[in-house]
């Protein structure tokens, strides 16, 4: 996913009321951003980070600028738009670079399925249909190990539940977590953060439900998976 213009450089001032953030320009100018990350955010909010934003020309929009790309004080850069997944993944499936997906010859995207939900990918061809439901992650607490989810998430876990209920209607689904950072090689549950997501996996994978994690390699100017990241389980224990 290329970004369609060049981001803008800045300093993080401030992260607030969870979707804002003042963000210092380099020419001194202070502006409030939109924030597109619901979640926690743990350790890509601190003052003074280096960020990104990218600018709408849309005079109908509130707020011109949209925080895109953290750089924690471990280095390397984060994607934090939430927005971008979905993109991304498809990108990666059209592009041959997700073979885990297996063959199709349709690609669509926010189709409606379960209980009032869309699925953010699906897949058809002669072999049936594969549903693909892709959730952003940027949280990293201990070095190479990205975690989901980093807040509470009942949505997260009724997707689960809705994806196995696709498994036993007799088609495939797909738990695809993407990781907006290069410095991941593994991926985890995190299951002190919520454990009722993590109930609901257990419960969506004994169902049939398939766990995938891809890795990407981000700059300032695209974004793209570049690997499949080692899922490693949950030991019942926070990281140290």
């Amino acid at each position: 996913m290329h970004f369609p213009r060049p981001l803008i450089p800045g300093t993080l001032e401030r992260r607030y009321k969870r979707f804002l953030a003042d963000v210092r320009l380099e020419n001194g100018d202070i502006v409030t951003a939109h924030c597109p990350n619901p979640g926690a955010m743990t350790g890509l909010d601190h003052p003074g980070e280096p960020v990104w934003l990218s600018k709408s020309d849309n005079p109908k929009r509130k707020l011109a600028y949209t925080l895109e790309i953290v750089s924690p004080p471990e280095g390397g850069l984060v994607g934090i738009n939430t927005g971008h997944p979905n993109a991304i993944a498809a990108e990666a499936i059209l592009d041959g670079a997700v073979p885990q997906t297996g063959a199709f010859d349709t690609l669509k995207r926010e189709v409606k399925y379960g209980k009032n939900s869309r699925i953010d990918i699906l897949l058809e061809g002669v072999d049936g249909a594969t549903y693909v439901e892709v959730k952003n992650v940027h949280l990293l607490r201990q070095p190479g190990l990205a975690e989901f989810p980093d807040s509470v998430t009942k949505r997260g876990a009724k997707h689960l539940d809705e994806l196995a209920d696709m498994v036993e209607a007799g088609h495939r689904a797909i738990m695809l977590y993407l990781v907006q950072r290069g410095d991941a090689d593994r991926f985890r549950l995190a299951g002190d953060i919520d454990p009722n997501y993590a109930t609901a996996f257990a419960r969506a994978t004994a169902r049939g439900v398939e766990a995938l994690a891809l890795g990407c390699h981000i700059t300032t100017e695209v974004i793209t998976v570049d690997r499949t990241l080692e899922i490693v389980p949950w030991n019942g224990l926070p990281p140290t």
